[in-house]
């Protein structure tokens, strides 16, 4: 009998080993790499600051902030800051009364925003664990008229924090952004879209060359994304990562074969008719081809398994090769994607 209970304990610490390490397929151990991240906040250098002595601090905001002030000000449309003009441009800007109506949402939202520190300096252990020697942003706080969520540019990362205020911000109907979208406009979502927008600025899609510009590519491209920052942030759940509801994603997990077999059997996958190829992949309340309960963007989740299975079974390519990829058939074949 002791025998046989010594058996068992081994059979089942078998089994919950070869569970855990599916569960854990993303994770590695990052304890040895180091990513220092310090974010600057620019928003409290504009706001806080007298509008008498904008001009006077325009030196300081150049030292500071480097790059960062001049891709900030174009995506407020105030130009070049060597223009004779910017001073004016951001001095409206800073004495405007709803963006300070908005900094002052900013700041009770975000009165210290070192939890994104944490977590940023977490995902990008990792981008530095897969891609060694690649250079850490420097990150950056502002807000911007909500005209932009993120500013990505060589060595640079930038948080419109106006675009994460919460779903229920009273700002966002106004300007008639869809409640689905919205409801992806909080706190959670900010670490998770940089690391996003961050692998979509080094890979990015244009920019590829795919040999053809249909929706097997762009499925493919967008799942790549996905399954990068799933490297990133391997504890993020499946929801948050694709921006689905549970229901939106229980839909996806028991009608993987049937989208699959749907998109083939209509010759949908290599069509480049864009406006095809928008509603599979692009933003909507839901993919219009399969029903109402589907997410939007359902294509992306299948592009995403597609690199799941690839990676599963190409245990010698790495992350940096697989994303510059761009033999988009032979992924398909070598993923030998079958979904039941």
């Amino acid at each position: 009998m002791k025998s046989r209970l010594i058996i068992i304990i081994i059979m089942f610490g078998g089994l919950s080993g070869l569970f855990s390490c599916k569960r854990n397929q993303y994770k590695v151990n990052i304890t040895s790499v180091k990513a220092e991240i310090e974010i600057k906040r620019l928003e409290n250098d504009l706001f806080r600051t007298d509008p008498a002595s904008v001009s006077d601090s325009l030196p300081s905001l150049r030292k500071k902030y480097g790059d960062f002030l001049q891709y900030f000000s174009f995506v407020i449309g105030a130009g070049d800051i060597n223009d004779t003009l910017f001073r004016d441009h951001l001095l409206s800007f800073c004495t405007d009364k709803l963006n300070n109506e908005v900094y002052s949402d900013v700041s009770k939202a975000y009165p210290d925003v070192s939890f994104l520190g944490d977590d940023l300096e977490k995902a990008f252990r990792h981008y530095l664990w897969y891609l060694p020697g690649k250079t850490v942003p420097g990150v950056f706080t502002c807000i911007t008229g909500f005209n932009r969520s993120l500013i990505t540019a060589d060595s640079v990362l930038g948080i419109s924090l106006d675009r994460y205020l919460g779903r229920d911000c009273k700002y966002y109907p106004q300007l008639e952004i869809y409640g689905y979208i919205a409801a992806r406009m909080n706190s959670w979502n900010i670490v998770p879209d940089c690391m996003y927008a961050w692998g979509a600025k080094l890979w990015n899609y244009e920019e590829m060359n795919y040999s053809a510009d249909n929706v097997l590519s762009a499925m493919i491209h967008e799942g790549k994304l996905k399954y990068f920052e799933k490297c990133m942030i391997p504890e993020i759940n499946d929801t948050l990562l694709f921006g689905f509801t549970g229901n939106q994603m229980k839909f996806c997990r028991n009608n993987e074969h049937q989208m699959w077999v749907f998109l083939i059997e209509n010759e949908l996958l290599f069509s480049s008719d864009k406006f095809t190829v928008r509603k599979l992949t692009a933003e909507a309340p839901f993919t219009s081809y399969f029903t109402n309960e589907s997410p939007g963007k359902a294509a992306v989740w299948l592009g995403f398994r597609i690199i799941e299975a690839y990676m599963s079974g190409n245990k010698n390519v790495n992350l940096d090769e697989m994303m510059k990829n761009t033999d988009v058939q032979g992924i398909l074949d070598m993923a030998k994607y079958n979904p039941r």
